[in-house]
Parts: C-alpha cells; structure tokens; sequence
C-alpha cells in the first residue's frame, strides 16, 4: 500500500485511542476546502514510505501505541488496502478507516472479514447536493450503502463535516440531520483556512455561537453532537 505520510502519535484521531495516522495519495474527490491539496495532485512527486519499513516501525511501538488510522486522500483507493489492514490486526492494533464512502464494496468486505474496529465518514454535504460540494460526479447509492454499512456493521463509527459559511448552512445542518436521523455520533468540523485546493476560498469561519447553533439543530437526530476546533 502506498503511505506518503506518518504521524507517529495521535491522540485526537483516534477517540480514547493512542494511535499513528498514515496518510495516502490521491482522492477522487475535489472538496474546494480540503487542506491537503497535495495528496490530491497527481504531480506531486511523492516520497513513498515502504509498507515493510512501517510494519517494523509499528512493531516496535507495542505498549505504546493501540491503534493505527488511515486517512488520505481517499484510502479505499488503494487496492491492498484491506490486506494491510489484516496485516495491522495480526500485529495486535486496532485499525481505524478514514472515508468518503463512494467504495462501499471493499469497505463491506473491510468490514465482514472483521478488519475495521472505527469507521470515521466524511458528510459533504446534503446527499441531493454531493457533487456540487465536491465538484465531481458523485454516485449517490454509494454514499447511501457505504452510510447503511457503516451504521449496521461497523464495530464504533462517527459522522463529521467540516464546516464554513461558504458552503455549509442551518438548512444544510437540518437536511444531514434528517437524512442521518439515528445515527450515534456526528461532527461539525471547523473549516481551518489557509492551504486549500482551491486558493479562492473564503477565508470566513464559524463563530463558536454559531457553531453551537449549528449543532442545535443536529442534535436532536443524533446520539452526540459535538464540535472540534473551537
């Protein structure tokens, strides 16, 4: 599997877990605010971290470490995915996936085989509004099975959306709250500005009051709402 980045300890990635997060090229998504444009460019000329060479590294790191997250880019772009996965659970890790959902086959299969301990997916928006939050064409039944998936399979998961008055809104908050009705957890995620794909980005954020009204109108439609980055 491709790893292009490695940050050996987090405490925040992984709820209640002392982890690493590896980060993988390429998505097929162009979120106008995603901060790591980079890992989307296909001209960027990576420097590729050996799967073997992190193995060893991760094998060395029991006892303090417990998990390993993988984020991206999209991960379920890589095809070895799951059995790097399988590879991190024989080494006695818990294995958190980072995803966009548009691969719901292999993140079915991810999770049958028992490889997946926490889902964490990204909501871009109001599922009538993916491919214009995006700027792709967007295959909604993916992001619908992948949702299903995720709530009926997953072992812990959470839904989140990284947030900015540009594009997201109290109408938006309500319609993801009523699609996602039931759901145990969600995340509003403070737009960072600054390194984005597309540099003509407003710069804008939330305030925390209307962050926290925002999640007001989640609440109701979840099992915890909460906000990061405030």
């Amino acid at each position: 599997m491709q790893i292009v980045g490695l940050q050996k300890t987090t405490l925040v990635d992984y709820p209640g877990v002392v982890a690493c997060t590896l980060f993988t090229p390429g998505c097929n998504f162009r979120c106008p605010y995603c901060h790591n444009p980079e890992l989307i460019n296909p001209t960027h000329a990576f420097q590729i971290i050996p799967e073997g060479e992190f193995l060893q590294w991760l094998s060395g790191r029991k006892g303090w470490l417990d998990g390993v997250c993988v984020t991206g880019g999209e991960p379920t772009l890589q095809k070895d995915l799951p059995e790097f996965a399988k590879k991190v659970k024989a080494a006695g890790f818990l294995f958190k996936l980072d995803s966009n959902g548009t691969n719901p086959l292999m993140l079915e299969q991810m999770l049958d085989s028992n490889l997946i301990d926490f889902v964490a997916m990204d909501i871009k928006a109001p599922l009538a509004d993916y491919s214009k939050a995006t700027r792709t064409d967007v295959v909604q039944a993916n992001i619908q099975r992948s949702i299903d998936l995720i709530r009926t399979k997953a072992p812990d998961y959470e839904f989140r959306t990284t947030v900015g008055p540009a594009w997201y809104s109290k109408d938006a908050a309500k319609r993801i709250g009523e699609w996602l009705d039931g759901s145990k957890a969600y995340y509003l995620q403070q737009y960072v500005p600054g390194n984005t794909l597309d540099p003509e980005l407003s710069q804008d954020r939330f305030t925390k009051e209307e962050l926290q009204e925002l999640a007001g109108i989640l609440k109701p439609h979840f099992g915890k709402v909460e906000i990061r980055g405030i």
